[in-house]
């Protein structure tokens, strides 16, 4: 996960990079929840800790740069 301090208008990017068939189910609707549909699939999301806590949990799943 990228550091970066908690800035008015700060964001992190998120892809997904592996897909989320034979993982739990939660851990799909995080993704579903972050934005994010498709193997490749990229998305720009606010850095909070409410995000890096949703990156936390598929943090296998995703890469964030």
């Amino acid at each position: 996960m990228t550091q970066k301090t908690e800035h008015a208008g700060a964001t992190v990017k998120v892809t997904l990079v592996r897909s989320t068939i034979g993982f739990n189910r939660e851990q799909a609707s995080v993704v579903r929840g972050m934005g994010l549909r498709r193997i490749g699939h990229t998305v720009e999301l606010a850095d909070s800790p409410a995000t890096r806590g949703m990156i936390h949990k598929v943090r296998h799943l995703v890469k964030v740069g």
